[in-house]
């Protein structure tokens, strides 16, 4: 199945994870983590992306920020390209040194911020870098020290994260430590490293109490957050999209085919862009989605204006299509 696209605008919250290629480790000593750390302040700060917590393993790393006016495409390449050339200059290697595609979820803000950050400043302890909360907050690789004040870097907004806890500095901070130790009690909590109906409906048994009441939720992949969040979102990105793909710029073969089935089925094409809701509108969709995505190549997202409908919708077509080929 082809990948989703990116789904981003300024101002969007995500959480990025980036992995080694074939689990190798990102750094291999604190000169390779200091540079690291500051690569991506330098890049955040030229993109006006704001990061409010991360950490760095060995292998891996977490941060959860919100992107500037460039987008977060941007930022992750200018920030990974330059800490590769200076990871494979100094080691004397040569290759990709992360998976070609870093993992990113747009989140809601107001369900999951905390719950994120608590997760992503979490994993020193949780992997056994640290042995308590007290000791986390020593801890150089990760944003927990900032939010304790033992450090502070300009593009990491401690205070934004702080605010939530209270307005006074000194008791933000202590219910922001009691909080951390809650969280700490929790595990793994693989609900929050991903989207889908199962994480954002908040767990298999909600999934299954939803259906039993009859209760539709959408989902994507792609979206940590509820069902009316999650189609928020995918509607953003596809008004993005119609307007960065005009039709003049598709190409002449995909403009004839799609012609060429509203014709057959008597109807115009502005009727089908339109979202039309009519019969023939449903069954062109059904033929052109497969035809668009397996013969021609064309993404989810760049085949959504075009059918009128939502990037998700195509999946579902074409998941169908799927089932009826094998």
């Amino acid at each position: 199945m082809p990948r989703g696209a990116r789904l981003d605008s300024p101002g969007t919250l995500h959480h990025v994870i980036v992995r080694g290629i074939e689990t190798r480790a990102i750094v291999n000593d604190d000169d390779d983590r200091t540079f690291f750390i500051s690569r991506m302040g330098q890049i955040a700060a030229k993109t006006g992306t704001t990061v409010y917590a991360w950490a760095l393993m060995s292998n891996h790393a977490h941060i959860l920020l919100k992107s500037g006016q460039p987008g977060l495409s941007t930022f992750m390449s200018r920030f990974l390209t330059g800490y590769s050339i200076y990871y494979n200059r100094r080691h004397g290697r040569h290759g990709h040194l992360f998976q070609n595609r870093y993992k990113s979820i747009v989140c809601q803000e107001d369900a999951y911020f905390l719950k994120l950050v608590s997760y992503i400043h979490l994993n020193p302890l949780r992997v056994g870098m640290v042995d308590s909360i007290e000791t986390l907050g020593q801890f150089p690789w990760c944003g927990h020290e900032a939010l304790m004040g033992k450090k502070r870097y300009d593009w990491q907004d401690a205070d934004y994260v702080l605010r939530y806890f209270g307005k006074q500095t000194g008791a933000a901070r202590q219910a922001y430590v009691d909080f951390m130790q809650r969280e700490s009690y929790l595990g793994q909590q693989p609900n929050l490293v991903g989207g889908g109906l199962i994480r954002s409906a908040g767990g298999w048994s909600e999934v299954l109490s939803l259906r039993r009441r009859g209760d539709r939720q959408f989902s994507d992949e792609r979206i940590l957050g509820s069902g009316a969040f999650a189609q928020e979102v995918i509607d953003e990105a596809n008004a993005a999209i119609i307007e960065k793909v005009p039709r003049s710029k598709c190409s002449a073969e995909v403009n004839a085919l799609v012609e060429r089935h509203c014709e057959r089925r008597g109807i115009t094409r502005h009727a089908l862009e339109s979202g039309g809701r009519s019969r023939a509108c449903s069954e062109i969709r059904k033929e052109l989605a497969p035809k668009l995505a397996f013969d021609l190549g064309l993404s989810y997202a760049e085949t959504a204006p075009l059918l009128g409908i939502s990037a998700s919708a195509v999946c579902q077509i074409i998941r169908a299509a799927k089932g009826d080929r094998t």
